[in-house]
């Protein structure tokens, strides 16, 4: 067992050697890092800041880097908590603050009201909301692709929910 410490709440949780980052964020993360791809690493919702340790973690694969690159916000110490694989004690993770919207039912349950924290769109990571904005009707707008399948959308084979 390694011990990883999450950020900003200071909270040290115990993780499998080798396991993914992922694992242990679902289960602690309280839903703020999702996994809408199934872990295939192509979509921004398990996107976390390594902020020590990195070199404890598995090295960032392409399609990963493809991905981070993608990502508004994404940095050098950036990860997709799907593809990094625990080596080594002493790894701080911090979960970026924000909500990355799964369906658009997500976003009209908020409309009228002032985004606690930012909004992210779960394909491109983009900000559709920032945090202290009134999120309004014009941003479902920008949103209608997540009317479709997620997983599907980023594999380039769109289906109906």
């Amino acid at each position: 067992m390694k011990t990883l410490t999450l950020e900003p709440i200071g909270r040290d949780i115990d993780v499998r050697t080798s396991s993914l980052l992922v694992t242990a964020l679902l289960r602690e993360s309280r839903g703020r890092v999702k996994q809408v791809c199934g872990g295939k690493g192509i979509c921004a919702t398990c996107h976390v800041r390594v902020i020590a340790g990195n070199e404890r973690l598995s090295p960032v694969r392409d399609r990963e880097r493809r991905t981070l690159s993608l990502i508004s916000g994404s940095d050098g110490c950036s990860r997709l908590a799907c593809q990094a694989e625990v080596l080594g004690d002493g790894i701080t993770v911090q979960i970026p603050p924000g909500i990355y919207l799964e369906k658009l039912a997500d976003i009209e349950a908020l409309i009228g009201r002032r985004a606690e924290e930012p909004l992210f769109h779960p394909i491109s990571g983009n900000v559709l909301v920032p945090a202290g904005k009134i999120i309004t009707r014009s941003v479902v707008g920008t949103i209608r692709d997540l009317e479709v399948d997620v997983v599907s959308a980023l594999s380039g084979t769109q289906r109906a929910i």
